[in-house]
C-alpha cells in the first residue's frame, strides 16, 4: 500500500462504512492519519489491472513495548470484488508478513453479522475468542445502537 493507492484505499474503507457492518467509525479519515496508523510493512492492496480492489493493513493495538508483537487486522473489499478471492489473497499476504517479521498475535474485531469476514478469518486460522457486548454505539443512517464485536485472535505458531 503506497501513497498513489491513498484515493481509492479510502474510498473503499468508506464503501465499508456506508455498507454498516465493518465498523464504528462513520467516515474515512484523511491518508495521513490512516497512514500513521498502520504498520510500515504489513500494508498491501490488491489490484486488477485498472484498480484497487480491496485492501489489508496491520495497526498496533497498544503503545506499551510488552505489546508490540500484537496488531489489529483490517481488511476491506470494494463492494464489487467481493466474493472473488481478494480477501483470502490479501489476509494471506498479511499472515506470511507477519510469520516473517516480529507480530507474533494477529487480533481481528468484527460485527458478528459480518458472517462472511469471520468466516474468512476462520479459514486462517483465527479463532473466536468470544463476543464483546455492546462494545460501541454504533452510529448509522441517522441511528445509533449498540454493537456487538466478535473477537478473534491467531497466533504464530512458534
Amino acid at each position: 500500500m503506497l501513497p498513489e493507492h491513498a484515493d481509492e484505499v479510502l474510498a473503499i474503507f468508506q464503501a465499508g462504512i456506508d455498507g454498516g457492518n465493518a465498523t464504528f467509525e462513520t467516515a474515512a479519515p484523511a491518508w495521513e492519519k490512516f497512514d500513521a496508523g498502520k504498520l510500515p510493512g504489513h500494508r498491501f492492496v490488491a489490484r486488477d489491472a485498472e484498480r484497487v480492489l480491496g485492501w489489508a493493513a496491520l495497526s498496533p493495538i497498544s503503545d506499551r513495548a510488552v505489546f508490540s508483537g500484537v496488531a489489529e487486522v483490517s481488511i476491506y473489499i470494494h463492494p464489487e470484488a467481493q466474493g472473488r478471492g481478494v480477501g483470502r489473497t490479501l489476509l494471506g499476504a498479511l499472515i506470511d508478513s507477519t510469520d516473517r517479521g516480529d507480530v507474533w498475535t494477529l487480533q481481528a474485531g468484527i460485527f458478528p453479522e459480518n458472517a462472511a469476514s469471520i468466516r474468512l478469518h476462520e479459514a486462517f486460522g483465527f479463532r473466536m475468542v468470544g463476543v464483546r457486548e455492546r462494545m460501541g454505539r454504533h452510529d448509522f443512517n441517522g441511528t445509533s445502537e449498540w454493537r456487538d464485536v466478535a473477537f478473534l485472535e491467531r497466533r504464530r505458531a512458534d
